[in-house]
């Protein structure tokens, strides 16, 4: 495993405006001038967070599918979020992981935030994604999933003797009015799990008025800050550093005495 360079968007979002979104990502991605590997959008990037499902889902062969396909390509990196999905009839709230060449792995929200009334236009998931680039293991989340820690909780694989992932992302639409959860909880998911954690939110207003303060970050795996970007639009590159994780697994083993459960089909 070597050191992997990561790239945090946070940024407004045009609210239900697919075509201004993807000008907007595609501005904000060639305007990155260090070398990266891996770029983050927020939870519905090309849409903002809204319930229309029926009116703005896409297939995996539309429009912003397509544009992840080719700027990958383009730019030689991964780049992931969420997007609204349509697939044998279901509405899907899906974070694709698309690679340069055109392939991809998919997590559709298990967790659907029933107080907006997500649950009612979105069927959930059932299966994590664990992502693998330059042996990093990357598990994908989004925004809810956060406030359910089973659904992420790390543990030591049989057959390797490893920890399942070592970094571990929620992309979101996380509302400044309870921030407070956001770092508090993404702090304490990094710290538990001994892995990097990132969380990328956006910034401003969205169609329903709804004030986001973005509070994007990148914990290190002893809950340490890295970075914590409040209010503004922000492009934020960095390098994760495998030595560290290493360091703090080996000086503080505790993965290896947690408890072994099984996580159910939800119902």
């Amino acid at each position: 495993m070597s050191d992997l360079i990561v790239t945090l968007i946070q940024t407004q979002l045009h609210w239900e405006d697919k075509e201004a979104n993807l000008r907007m990502f595609d501005e904000k991605i060639n305007s990155i001038k260090e070398r990266t590997e891996v770029v983050f959008l927020p939870e519905m990037f090309s849409t903002g967070f809204s319930m229309q499902s029926a009116l703005l889902a896409e297939t995996m062969d539309g429009t912003a599918v397509q544009w992840m396909k080719k700027k990958a390509a383009e730019k030689n990196i991964i780049i992931t979020g969420s997007l609204i999905i349509e697939e044998n009839g279901e509405y899907l709230n899906r974070l694709i992981w698309m690679l340069p060449n055109g392939t991809y792995g998919t997590y559709d929200k298990r967790h659907l935030f029933g107080y907006a009334g997500e649950h009612e236009h979105y069927t959930p998931g059932d299966k994590r994604l664990i992502a693998q680039v330059k042996g990093w293991k990357i598990n994908l989340n989004i925004c809810f999933d956060m406030r359910f820690p089973v659904w992420s909780r790390n543990t030591i694989q049989p057959d390797t003797n490893e920890p399942a992932y070592d970094l571990l992302v929620y992309v979101a639409n996380w509302p400044e009015r309870r921030k407070t959860a956001w770092t508090t909880l993404l702090q304490a998911r990094a710290i538990e799990n001994q892995a990097f954690a990132i969380g990328v939110n956006r910034v401003g207003n969205d169609g329903h008025n709804i004030y986001h303060s973005g509070e994007t970050s990148l914990i290190d795996p002893m809950g340490e800050i890295i970075y914590r970007k409040s209010h503004d639009e922000d492009i934020f590159t960095y390098t994760l550093q495998r030595e560290r994780l290493e360091e703090v697994r080996k000086n503080i083993p505790f993965l290896k005495d947690a408890d072994a459960f099984t996580i159910l089909p939800k119902g």
